[in-house]
C-alpha cells in the first residue's frame, strides 16, 4: 500500500493580514509624486519673494513714470523766444549753469570792459572758415564777471594784434548778443604755446585773467555784437552767431529711460518665476538621484 504524501496545507491567511501586505506594496504619494511647480511657488517662501517682487516693480514703475513726466515739456517756449533780447539777469545769475532752453538767448548787459584781459581763442569758426575769436572781461553791474567773444578773424596776427590794442580799454556799455553754455576747458595743442585756448570755456579764460580774488564769474559766455562793444578793433568781423534751432518739446532720451524702467519691472518678476522653478527642478532632481522613481 504506497504512501500518499500530501504536501503541507498553508495555513489560511486572515483578510486583515492580506490588508496590511495590501497596503504594504501600495507607492508612497510623498516619494512617487513629486510637488508641482504651483504647489511649490504657493509655499511661504514664494509668496513672500513674490511680494517682494511686486514692491521692485512698482518701484520701477514709479521711476518709469518720472522719466515719462519729463520726457514731454509741456510748456516748451513758443517759436522766436530766443530772439527777444531779455536782461542778462533775467537768464541766468553768476556761477549758476545756463537752463538748456535759454542756451542761444539773446540777452543785453551794461557794465564796462576789464583792462588787460583781451584774449584770443583759436579753433573759431565763421561761414564754414576756421580762424579767431577775440574775448574779453565784461564786469556788468554787480560785478561778477562774463567772458565775451566779440570779433572774429581767419588771421592769427591780427587777432593777438587786436587784444594787444584793446588791452586798456575800460569803455562802459551796454552790450547785445547770444549767452551760450560753457563750452568746458581742454588741453593746449601740442605745437602751441601752454597758454593757447581752443575752446571758448570760462573756466580757462578765468586762469589768465587778471584781479579775479574773490570774482563772482559766469559760467556761460557771451557772443556780443561787434557794434555793440564801444571797440572799433582794426581787422576783426563780427562773429556769425545764428539763431539756435528751434527744438523738439519730447525728450526721447528720457522716453528710452522709461521704457528701461518698464523693461527693469518684467524682469522682476521673471525673476521671482525662475528662482521658483529652479528650486522646484532640483527638489525634483534630489528625489531621482535618491532612487525615487517619479512619475
Amino acid at each position: 500500500m504506497s504512501e500518499r504524501s500530501e504536501s503541507p496545507r498553508s495555513p489560511r491567511e486572515s483578510p486583515r493580514s492580506l490588508s496590511e501586505r495590501s497596503e504594504s506594496k501600495r507607492p508612497d504619494p510623498a516619494t512617487e509624486f513629486p510637488p508641482t511647480l504651483r504647489e511649490v511657488l504657493l509655499r511661504p517662501w514664494w509668496i513672500g519673494m513674490l511680494l517682494f517682487a511686486l514692491a521692485v516693480a512698482a518701484l520701477f514703475a514709479w521711476l518709469g513714470q518720472w522719466q515719462l513726466e519729463r520726457a514731454i515739456d509741456s510748456d516748451p517756449p513758443p517759436p522766436g523766444a530766443t530772439e527777444v533780447v531779455r536782461p542778462l539777469a533775467d537768464v541766468v545769475e553768476p556761477g549758476e549753469y545756463l537752463p538748456e532752453p535759454l542756451n542761444g538767448q539773446r540777452v543785453e548787459a551794461s557794465g564796462t570792459w576789464h583792462p588787460g584781459d583781451f584774449l584770443v581763442v583759436s579753433s573759431r569758426f565763421n561761414d564754414g572758415v576756421e580762424g579767431y575769436w577775440v574775448t574779453g572781461q565784461f564786469r556788468p553791474a554787480g560785478g561778477a564777471a562774463l567772458a565775451v567773444a566779440f570779433g572774429w578773424t581767419a588771421d592769427r596776427a591780427v587777432a593777438d594784434a587786436a587784444a594787444s590794442a584793446l588791452a586798456a580799454d575800460t569803455a562802459s556799455v551796454t552790450l547785445t548778443g547770444r549767452v551760450i553754455s560753457d563750452e568746458g576747458p581742454a588741453l593746449p595743442p601740442k605745437d602751441g604755446a601752454i597758454t593757447d585756448m581752443t575752446r571758448m570755456s570760462p573756466a580757462a579764460l578765468l586762469g589768465q585773467w587778471n584781479d579775479t580774488d574773490g570774482l563772482a564769474v559766469y559760467r556761460p559766455f557771451m557772443v556780443a555784437d561787434l557794434a555793440s562793444t564801444g571797440l572799433a578793433p582794426e581787422g576783426l568781423v563780427a562773429i556769425d552767431s545764428p539763431a539756435p534751432a528751434e527744438g523738439s518739446n519730447v525728450n526721447w532720451l528720457n522716453i528710452f529711460y522709461a521704457v528701461e524702467w518698464a523693461i527693469f519691472a518684467g524682469f522682476a518678476f521673471y525673476m521671482w518665476y525662475r528662482l521658483g522653478k529652479d528650486a522646484w527642478e532640483k527638489e525634483v532632481e534630489d528625489l531621482e538621484e535618491n532612487g525615487v522613481s517619479v512619475a
